[in-house]
């Protein structure tokens, strides 16, 4: 079984051109039931279907002894291959260069985001600030942009979200039109009562256990308790494992600034005339009603993703199990 986990996960993760280490293998294990461990093919004979079924792994767990054990079985040396500590599927040895070339890049942008996230904890109603997609992976490259999440105080996310649009523009950050490069992507707020992910795949399970916290570490531990869903995918997620060292404190005067702008800012009509006025903004553009869109605007969540990446991630993930095969 574990050959399969480590075989999948190493599939998936060749989708993003991310080589991986023995403890990220173990860290990020994949668990998908019903696969059948490729074996050399018989003439004449067709390949296996390939299941989306997830295994209940509550009682599954692997050790990064066995991790590493395993990667040196006889099974995986026929598919897998190893170069300076990175693994990866066979022929694939290029993409251990262009990790380490856009780790480098992702330090430098992680460094923009700090500067950005270190502003926004002083805007009101901000209750967490954090790192998603491949930034958070640290596989970004140089034309990419800076994906956040933002948890805004329940009952004030149209506020919220308009005030951190404002200072994230002001500072000359936000992407919008064809500033894409090092421009803040603002297309994910919830709230502190709706911090639980609603779609629940492997795509989502993927991108909310790299995310990386810069600002709000009390949410961000909130957030991981409501998504312990995470684990039925990634076999050793643990709620507690991936704090950032980089994240910013929430002082006295950071405290102090937000409430103050939150009092201010007070007024029920304040909210109310900001949500309708955005509703009707979301629902005039036209990407809010293309084909496969996932876009969100409730109290609860305001969600903008007119081309989501996971089922195109998750076509090419069966379209690589299948090769394998």
């Amino acid at each position: 079984m574990l050959s399969k986990n480590i075989l999948t996960t190493l599939a998936y993760y060749d989708i993003m051109d991310y080589p991986m280490t023995s403890f990220e293998i173990w860290k990020y294990l994949t668990a998908i039931s019903n696969f059948q461990f490729p074996r050399l093919p018989k003439p004449g004979t067709g390949g296996q279907a390939i299941s989306n079924k997830i295994q209940n792994n509550d009682e599954i767990k692997f050790s990064l002894q066995d991790v590493v054990k395993e990667l040196d079985s006889d099974n995986l040396k026929k598919l897998i291959e190893e170069y300076r500590g990175f693994y990866f599927l066979k022929g694939r040895q290029s993409l251990v260069e262009q990790r380490i070339k856009r780790n480098k890049i992702s330090e430098s942008k992680y460094r923009i985001l700090l500067r950005v996230a270190s502003v926004l904890r002083l805007v009101p109603y901000v209750r967490m600030v954090a790192v998603t997609g491949r930034l958070a992976m640290k596989n970004a490259d140089e034309k990419s942009d800076l994906d956040l999440l933002i948890a805004l105080k329940h009952g004030k996310i149209f506020t919220g979200r308009i005030l951190v649009t404002l200072i994230v523009h002001l500072l000359g950050k936000r992407r919008y039109k064809g500033k894409i490069t090092n421009r803040v992507c603002l297309n994910y707020f919830i709230t502190t009562k709706s911090l639980g992910i609603d779609l629940k795949d492997l795509y989502s399970a993927s991108e909310y256990f790299f995310i990386s916290p810069l600002f709000g570490l009390e949410t961000f531990k909130e957030f991981q308790e409501k998504n312990s869903w995470i684990k039925n995918y990634k076999i050793n997620y643990q709620e507690d494992g991936h704090v950032s060292q980089k994240i910013l404190p929430d002082t006295y005067f950071t405290k102090l600034f937000r409430k103050t702008g939150e009092k201010l800012l007070n007024f029920i009509f304040i909210e109310r005339t900001l949500k309708n006025w955005q509703i009707k903004r979301i629902n005039r553009n036209p990407k809010t009603h293309q084909a496969g869109s996932l876009v969100t605007a409730n109290d609860s969540a305001l969600i903008f993703l007119p081309s989501p990446q996971g089922p195109k991630i998750y076509e090419k993930f069966q379209e690589q199990l299948s090769a394998l095969i």
